[in-house]
Formats: structure tokens, sequence, C-alpha cells
């Protein structure tokens, strides 16, 4: 195990990236931090360098151990000053600058302009001895950038909570996410939709570059700097293009290496919506800003975890063309992913004649010929119809491993898939809960009147024992289809399926309350217990705490079941 003293440091990012021109050296931000700190548009440039807001007065409320492992530190750091000072704001990495990321996006299918860090300051990539990984550490609620526009450079507790405890659990039930390290309580305050207490989320990722940086960078026509970023991602991200093409399909075609970066970032997207599909996770706010190269899930505001099954269902109460809503989940995440191809179209396009293309002024400029850009975008379409194809195939084949430890069962063929499709379908008609259904079907001996216990609605109106019924029938052909492939209903099977089956969800109702109690009571504990659960998701739960939060979502709580949420944090 590394200390912060003795793991290695290093600032990839921006050794070979080009800087805010306004600010083009370390000293430089020191000797204008106004700059640095004043909303304006940031042009040929990824970032610009600034250093987070100290903080006289705060708290840290809560670590995790699952994080520390991770990034190969010694869980006793989180006892020392210097590591409170680096997750307050107050710190830094020995020998590197803090930087904020400049990019753009698309929101809610509209083009949004220049966004990038408005409230999240990189510290540096951190890697352990013998790790295979780098991890870039990150605050957000570290205060203002010139990316900031109208906000104030602060995330609220109550936003930094949700993050904190979601970012641990996916990574838990084994979803690819940005993770955190440490929530740290400030004494200051913000007002959204009232005043409430501020806090930083330290974060960790192995890139937290996104979909919008390259977006920003097309629309703005700088073709110079999309290249290099795009080099970039190949050589520092993903580790060089033979590491990009080992993971892909093999092609009767030569791929340039800008067509492997785009069909791996796209090949890990479909690989993890395949999961949140399957986990009934739905990110709120898939804007291109939130999407990451990388294939995490990360950025989460109104998120939710799927209570009664309803395919419609977005958590967030902005979202009144359920554009983020669960079934539109997958088909939003190939619509940036389209952006993404758009982007880089002309680096693979071009071919092999890339290198000659980019070394052109003309092109750089935009003045080439039309005639000879023709060629390119249409190679470019080409690829993109073909890497949506990619797309779909890997979705699906990550859905079905997913699904297929859910109900123990290989799904393979069509009588395969229909077991998981009626599934979803009882689950909808009758207002089931999604995640008691799997629990429950987990059980050695399970029965349609076991399923829908605890439920409350009005089961479709056709009544409890018309369901009890039709639920039992299915369950039969679900018998008979895992026969089919030699499967026992037996003890064994039990214990393989609660391995799959979480029996801690991290609800909304849950998180509210933990909100509420830890903000507006001065609780501590009940954090730190929901991010035990939170780590260990398929632990039987046996705490008062939590026989409850495994247990139905109970009538009269904060949310109840299915809520909605604002993206204000």
């Amino acid at each position: 195990m590394s200390t912060l003293s003795s793991i290695e440091k290093t600032s990839r990012f921006t050794q070979h990236l080009p800087p805010d021109p306004a600010i083009p050296t370390p000293q430089a931000a020191d000797e204008n931090v106004k700059m640095t700190q004043t909303p304006r548009q940031v042009r040929g440039a990824l970032f610009t360098y600034v250093k987070p807001q100290t903080s006289e007065d705060y708290e840290v409320l809560a670590t995790s151990p699952a994080c520390f492992e991770t990034l190969g530190l010694d869980p006793a750091e989180a006892n020392t000053q210097a590591f409170k000072d680096l997750v307050s704001g107050n710190g830094s990495l020995e020998g590197i600058y803090p930087w904020a990321q400049c990019y753009g996006g698309y929101q809610f299918g509209q083009w949004a302009s220049q966004l990038g860090d408005g409230r999240a300051i990189s510290l540096g990539e951190v890697k352990a001895d013998g790790a295979h990984e780098r991890f870039e550490l990150q605050l957000k609620g570290a205060g203002k950038t010139p990316y900031s526009r109208f906000a104030d450079g602060n995330a609220v507790l109550r936003a930094s909570i949700r993050e904190f405890l979601v970012s641990e659990y996916l990574h838990s039930l084994g979803i690819p996410t940005t993770r955190a390290l440490a929530l740290t309580l400030l004494s200051k305050k913000a007002l959204r939709e009232r005043i409430e207490p501020c806090a930083i989320v330290t974060r960790a990722a192995q890139s937290w570059i996104r979909i919008g940086t390259f977006d920003l960078l097309r629309r703005r026509g700088d073709r110079a700097t999309m290249k290099k970023l795009a080099d970039y991602c190949i050589e520092h991200v993903f580790g060089g293009e033979e590491a990009l093409a080992k993971n892909l399909p093999q092609k009767e075609t030569n791929s340039n290496r800008y067509e492997l970066l785009y069909r791996e970032i796209v090949r890990r997207n479909a690989d993890l919506v395949g999961k949140l599909q399957a986990y009934g996770f739905m990110n709120g706010v898939l804007n291109t800003d939130n999407t990451s190269i990388f294939g995490l899930s990360m950025d989460y505001g109104p998120f939710a975890f799927m209570d009664t099954f309803d395919s419609a269902y977005t958590p967030n109460h902005d979202d009144g063309q359920l554009r983020y809503s669960y079934r539109m989940q997958p088909t939003i995440f190939w619509w940036n992913l389209t952006r993404l191809g758009e982007a880089l179209a002309e680096l693979f396009g071009t071919g092999s004649s890339v290198d000659a293309f980019f070394g052109r002024k003309d092109f750089l400029e935009g003045s080439m010929d039309d005639a000879e850009l023709e060629p390119i975008l249409t190679s470019a379409e080409k690829i993109i119809g073909e890497v949506a194809e990619e797309y779909k195939e890997t979705f699906m084949k990550s859905y079905k491993l997913s699904m297929s430890k859910r109900f123990d069962m290989p799904i393979e063929s069509e009588e395969d898939f229909k077991v998981v499709s009626e599934a979803l379908t009882l689950m909808e008609n009758y207002e089931l809960d999604f995640h008691h259904f799997f629990q429950r079907l987990s059980e050695e001996k399970f029965s349609g009147a076991a399923i829908v216990e605890g439920v409350q609605g009005n089961f479709g109106g056709i009544g409890r024992d018309k369901v009890i019924e039709e639920i039992d029938a299915y369950l039969e052909v679900y018998k008979k289809q895992v026969a089919t492939h030699g499967i026992r209903i037996d003890s064994e099977r039990s214990l393989r399926m609660k391995k799959a089956n979480p029996a801690f969800v991290l609800r909304s109702w849950i998180l509210d309350e933990v909100i509420q109690r830890v903000e507006h009571k001065g609780e501590r504990d009940i954090l730190r217990e929901v991010l035990d659960m939170s780590s260990h998701p398929f632990k039987q739960c046996q705490t008062a705490n939590g026989a409850r939060f495994c247990g139905p979502v109970p009538s009269g709580t904060i949310s109840g079941a299915n809520t909605q949420c604002s993206c204000s944090s």
C-alpha cells in the first residue's frame, strides 16, 4: 500500500495538451488568480490552471475503504492531516498544479456551447506501486473556474451524499463507474431551491474526458486540437494503438488508429449501458458532457434505481419528453456516440492519409475544397453505420450476460430471452418491484405469493389473486426453461443468484433519509452504515436499519417509489 507522499504522481493531461492561452503556466495562474475564477470563453485549449478554494472549517464526513483499495492507498492515510487538507481543497499533490477541463456538450439534444468543469478541479494522477491503472483525482465543489458560467462553483451536501454513495454502490455491482474517495462537509452554504450546506466529493477516474470534450472542438472547427486530443486518448488513456485493437472484432479492411479509438469508446459505452439496464439504473441526464470516453457511469445528478418497474420512468423531473427514461437510455447512449462519430469523422474518414490531411494548412483552416472533403465524409458515414451494428451487438451481449446471471440461466435462444421479456412485462403490468422480484426469485423456494408480498399497488386493476395466478404460471415456464439447461432449482442455484441479485439497493427513499439525517439531524453513523451496505450490496441485511433498507419501499417515506428529482446540485 502507498501513502500520499510515496504514491507516484503525474499530470499527463496538462503535460501533453494545450493550456488556456490566457493562463499558459502555473506561474501565470498564481499571478492572475481572478482570471482563473472569472467565467469566459476559452479557445484553443483543453484546460485552465486553477487552484481549489481553500476552506478554514470543514469535516471529513466519510471515506471509502473500497476506493482506497482500488487506488492502492493505505487506509490509514485518511487520518493524516495531509489527506484532510487534500480533500478539503487546502492541499495539493506534490509537484502538480491543479486544473479544470474545457469541454462543451449537447444537453437534452440541443447544443449548449462551452460548459467545462465549473466546480470540479483535478489534482493530478496517482498510481500505486504495482498498479496497472492510473487514476485522476478530482474535487467536485472546489470553487469557481473559467467554466462556472453563472454558477457559484459549489456543490451542496445533498447532491454530494448522493454522488458519494452511488459511485461506490455501482462499483460494488460490477458496473464501470467513476469512484468516490471522500466526502467533506464545508462551513459555507449555497442557494439552490433553498439555502443548503456545501460539500466536496473527492472523485477518482481513469479519465475525466467526455464526449463533450470532442463536441466543443468540432463545433469550433479546431481540427489541430482535435487531433492532439485524439492522439492523447489513444496513447495515454487507452495505452496505445495495439491495446485498442485487441478488444475489438477484426474487420476485413484496415482501420486507422482513430477508427479504433472510436470503436473502443463505443464498445465500452455499449457494455456499460447493458449493465445499467440489467440493474435498473438511470443516470437521468445523459448529455454528451456526462458521457465518458472510458465507458464509465459518471456525473451523478437526478439518477435513480428502478422501484416499481416502469419502462417509461425517468428520474429527472425536467425530462418531460422522457428522453432519459429507462427504455430510451440505450438509444440516447448511441445518440451521444453518434455525435462523437461526427466529431472524429475527419480523423477516421481520411483512413491511411490522415496525417497528410492534418498536415495541410487549407484542411486545418477549413478552406479545403468541398470536392476533396466529400469522400472523407462518405467514408466516415459508412464507418459510423458499421459501428452502430457493433454497438447493438455489444449492448445486447452485455445485457444478456448480466441478465443470465440475475436469472441464473444462459440466454442464448429466443425461448431463453422470452423468459426475460415476459418477466419484465409481468412487473410492468402488475406494478411489481424490479429488484424484489429478483431477490425472491433467488430463494430456493419461490412463488407468486412470495413475489407480491409487500406490494401496495393495485396490481394493474385485476386484483392480487389473479396476479399471483399469472406469476405462478410464468414461474412454471421459467422452471422448465431453466431445466433445459440442466440447472436444478436447489440451494446451490439460490447461492449463485444471491451473488448476482443485490440484497441492498441504493433507492431514492434511502438516499433521502440519509440526507435528512446527516444534514438536518447531524447524524454521521447512518452515512457510514449505508456506505458499508453500498460497498457490500450482496450481503444479507442484518442491522435494524439494514433490514428496513432492504425491504419494500415504505408508504409515507419522504419520497416513495419511482420519484423524480431536479438537476440542482
